[in-house]
């Protein structure tokens, strides 16, 4: 919005903590702004040329050199304890209800479901043609043909890996921005309390389709994320179909 200083609204206990580290740090650097100006003010007007026509040779100052030493480094520290536990609370998951593997191809995501049967999905932006197909929440540039469903209130295992170049998973709301290298795998975690759909994209330029790269996450009750696993698994081949058991019964033999 107008006049916005902050990030968007956080939909994690994670961006959570980023909001907070991010407004901490906007005052840390607003005092030693105010700090830095006031010390220019101060010179300018105590050691101008008119009130100082024999200039100083002072060159040697023990008291200053130590103090603008240590005060640095005190201010660092501050930064960095925070900073270091942000780091640690978001690179693993702890006690995970679920994996998903994230793999970046170019130029479109594939999501993998190993805990709930080894499925998984494609996931393309909306093509032009299919646009008359987007929901009222969803925007242009942001849509795709197939979201990536999670249970609410539930941890979930983010594994992210690149298929051919490197690429990064990013969802602002959630506080989660994961570079996916190929060879290797990088993990992180999410837990959305809130129903909805969230909407993330591609952050590491990965060659010419990359701003064509959106992630959907779309956030469900329980209930409906099982309903939509049992789909996915059936037209997988991977749990009997419904229609196929009935053509096998013996009365249409």
């Amino acid at each position: 919005h107008d006049w916005q200083m902050g990030f968007g609204p956080a939909y994690t206990p994670l961006m959570e903590k980023v909001n907070w580290l991010h407004d901490l740090l906007l005052i840390i650097i607003t005092v030693i702004s105010v700090f830095v100006l006031g010390l220019l003010l101060y010179v300018m007007w105590r050691f101008h040329a008119s009130r100082n026509p024999v200039p100083s040779v002072v060159t040697h100052n023990t008291v200053l050199e130590i103090a603008w030493t240590i005060i640095p480094i005190l201010i660092l520290v501050v930064i960095a304890i925070p900073s270091f536990r942000l780091l640690y609370y978001g690179d693993k998951a702890v006690d995970a209800a679920m994996t998903v593997k994230v793999t970046g191809h170019q130029w479109y995501w594939q999501y993998e479901y190993p805990d709930q049967g080894n499925f998984s999905i494609d996931s393309r932006i909306l093509a032009e043609a299919d646009r008359a197909k987007l929901k009222p929440n969803e925007p242009r540039m942001l849509a795709v043909d197939e979201d990536m469903v999670i249970p609410v209130n539930t941890t979930v295992r983010i594994i992210g890996t690149g298929a051919d170049s490197m690429h990064g998973w990013t969802v602002w709301g959630f506080g989660i921005k994961k570079t996916v290298i190929p060879g290797r795998l990088n993990e992180g975690w999410i837990n959305v309390p809130k129903e909805g759909l969230y909407f993330g994209q591609c952050s590491q330029i990965c060659g010419n389709a990359h701003a064509y790269m959106p992630i959907a996450v779309n956030v469900v009750s329980k209930a409906d994320f099982d309903k939509w696993v049992e789909a996915k698994k059936k037209a997988a081949g991977l749990a009997p179909s419904t229609s196929f058991a009935s053509a096998t019964t013996p009365a249409n033999r």
